[in-house]
């Protein structure tokens, strides 16, 4: 057993000062007054550190210099999982833009190898695309957009490890096709979407649970059209936000924040590979994107990813959209966590939960991070 001591522990919402977190068996088995750790349980000392649970990613396009699209391998997934450690990150969806059906079934043969070797933090798949509106494709290809067949519902319904999260534009899938990828236990999120209102309510009625980078790539709320972004704040769907000061402005997100609260926000960073790389430029899908006053763009402007770490969303929340620290902390971790359906296992500090921590520095770096109590790097 070992003992996590001389931190401040955020446990419920709350930091709390004079507890003691213990670990055995890559579990939290049990929080105590620091005064009664053990005698023979081993000593992590914080050093005055916050102890969170580590954050969760449910989007991560790459990092470490790697981009899951050109490197769909167990090797890819384990140096982008590296990459993001660095950050806080301890658990994340290896996320696949829009591609070819066999680059898909590559990808998820690949994360379900990651999961079953053992990559550390790889919790399954997101498949953004490409069952979109080319109408807001954003940087996504044209030529690579599809319709959700069956040859494409046998992929994504097949037998596997781990989560599986999939973005489509519902007004371009046929009804009952969500309902059976709910079914095959996948989460369903609405992006890259023209839809109407009322498509999505249709959508949320067969099982669609979520939101891709809300109020990007998708129609707007209007006046006699609520749109996707009337649809995802009315209602009980939980949305991603990149929160990087580009994407989508500081005080529309506080708009949301006031409609949907931390409990139905997540932080997503849609991380490329310069993440953990010495990277200024990248080729994604044969187009060159590079980094512009903290802003990845293709040759026409357009925004392709995020400059992001989980860190760095964590405290642009706090300083941009005004949240608590504690709550900042909680859309990365506890909100992510309940939305893929793992908060029995993730998102918080509490007795009987995986031990996936990361230790915070004031200023928000990261001094360590553990997965399944493993300690990293940083």
């Amino acid at each position: 057993m070992r003992a996590f001591v001389n931190g401040r522990v955020l446990i419920d919402g709350a930091f709390a000062e004079g507890r003691a977190v213990l670990v055995a068996d890559g579990r939290i088995a049990a929080i105590v007054a620091a005064r009664d750790v053990p005698a023979d349980a081993a000593r992590e000392d914080l050093d005055g550190a916050i102890l969170a649970p580590g954050f969760v990613d449910t989007q991560v396009n790459g990092g470490g210099g790697v981009l899951f699209n050109d490197a769909p391998t167990v090797e890819g997934i384990a140096a982008i999982g590296a990459a993001h450690r660095r950050y806080g990150t301890t658990a994340f969806l290896p996320t696949l833009i829009s591609d070819e059906l066999p680059v898909i079934a590559r990808a998820i043969a690949a994360v379900d190898a990651a999961i079953a070797v053992g990559v550390p933090g790889v919790l399954g798949i997101h498949v953004e695309g490409p069952f979109l509106n080319t109408e807001r494709r954003g940087i996504h290809r044209a030529d690579r957009m599809r319709a959700l067949d069956e040859e494409a519902m046998a992929i994504l319904t097949a037998p596997r490890r781990g989560r599986m999260l999939v973005t489509l534009a519902p007004e371009r899938v046929a009804p009952g096709m969500i309902r059976r990828l709910v079914a095959s236990g996948a989460r369903v999120a609405v992006g890259h979407s023209n839809a109407r209102y009322a498509d999505v309510m249709a959508a949320r009625e067969e099982g669609l649970t979520g939101a891709t980078h809300l109020f990007n790539a998708m129609s707007q709320l209007g006046s006699r059209e609520p749109g996707v972004v009337g649809a995802a704040l009315g209602s009980d769907i939980v949305c991603g936000i990149i929160v990087d000061g580009h994407h989508v402005s500081p005080a529309t997100l506080r708009l949301a924040l006031r409609l949907k609260g931390p409990e139905q926000l997540m932080l997503v960073t849609d991380a490329m590979p310069n993440i953990g790389a010495d990277l200024h430029e990248f080729l994604l899908q044969e187009r060159r994107i590079v980094v512009r006053e903290d802003r990845l763009v293709d040759a026409a402007g357009t925004l392709a990813g995020a400059n992001l770490t989980m860190t760095r969303a964590v405290g642009n929340a706090t300083a941009l959209l005004g949240v608590s620290r504690e709550s900042a902390i909680a859309m990365a971790s506890a909100t992510p966590a309940r939305f893929l359906g793992l908060d029995g296992e993730l998102g918080r500090i509490a007795p009987g939960l995986r031990a996936d921590l990361v230790a915070l520095r004031e200023d928000h770096g990261v001094a360590a991070t553990w997965i399944g109590g493993e300690r990293g790097d940083r």
